[in-house]
């Protein structure tokens, strides 16, 4: 039986999927297949790379303030439009590139072809309206499908939120966070070569009247992601919420509480995935 493992973005939050996946290898539960999208394509190949857990946490925590130092009022500026040219944003993804990139050569690996785990990793071209999607899987063919692709483009690729980072231009794509299209790539691990799919995700905040911008386009993106990732759900084998609702897709300081929280609830569901994926 192979199981692949689909990761939802959620910014700090997504350091939760490391606790998570630390979680089921502790009982037992290889993972085969990891699929990943903005945050969690940095867990995903950081994990497909074969770091551990410990490692991964220590690699998230060290690149946090360079990849996530960013204010909200910080995000409310660089959403502004300037002399009509072009929607930018506030600071280059290029820092997600170097944190990656410096990790894969550690383990030799420059391409994501070179992973041995299979691995999948969606992102939004602007340029076509369109998912695209980076993968080692040579067997998945298509205009949507790259397989020659450096890691670290490929996660920034997929972590390039918009509004905080401006657009990352490659070759004839123009790329922003793969949550536009595919928050949580259960679908597109299936096609890995697995036989079940364990999704993890985030719990929305409670609903609630919203008093500033800031909070008002957090919990609209919410929301937005929630729909879109509802056929994600219904084609998991087991699918993970972690409840998260007060750790901001940007609080650096709460990332050991989103790595420990992660490991904690997960722990919760060991028996009914244990069950589901027999």
């Amino acid at each position: 039986m192979k199981i692949g493992l689909a990761l939802a973005g959620g910014g700090v939050r997504g350091a939760a999927h490391i606790g998570a996946i630390k979680a089921l290898q502790e009982n037992g539960i290889n993972i085969d297949a990891v699929g990943g999208t903005s945050a969690g394509s940095i867990v995903a190949a950081l994990y497909a790379m074969g770091y551990t857990t410990d490692e991964m946490i220590k690699i998230f925590n060290y690149f946090s303030k360079s990849v996530m130092a960013i204010s909200p009022k910080d995000i409310l500026n660089g959403m502004r439009e300037v002399r009509g040219i072009r929607l930018g944003g506030i600071t280059s993804s290029h820092n997600i590139e170097l944190a990656i990139e410096e990790a894969a050569k550690l383990k030799e690996i420059k391409y994501i072809k070179d992973i041995k785990m299979p691995i999948t990793i969606p992102t939004t071209d602007l340029l076509s309206d369109r998912e695209i999607i980076f993968t080692n899987c040579e067997g998945l063919q298509g205009e949507e499908y790259i397989h020659d692709i450096e890691i670290g483009k490929a996660v920034r690729a997929s972590s390039t939120f918009p509004g905080m980072y401006s657009p990352f231009e490659y070759k004839g794509y123009q790329f922003v966070d793969g949550g536009i299209f595919d928050n949580l790539p259960t679908i597109e691990t299936k096609k890995l070569g697995v036989d079940k799919v364990i999704s993890i995700r985030f719990k929305l905040k409670s609903p609630r009247k919203q008093k500033t911008i800031y909070n008002i386009a957090m919990q609209s993106l919410d929301l937005m992601t929630e729909n879109l990732i509802r056929e994600s759900i219904k084609a998991s084998d087991y699918s993970i919420e972690i409840d998260l609702k007060d750790v901001k897709p940007f609080s650096i300081s709460k990332l050991e509480f989103a790595y420990r929280e992660g490991y904690m609830q997960t722990l919760d569901h060991i028996i009914k995935i244990k069950k589901s994926i027999k």
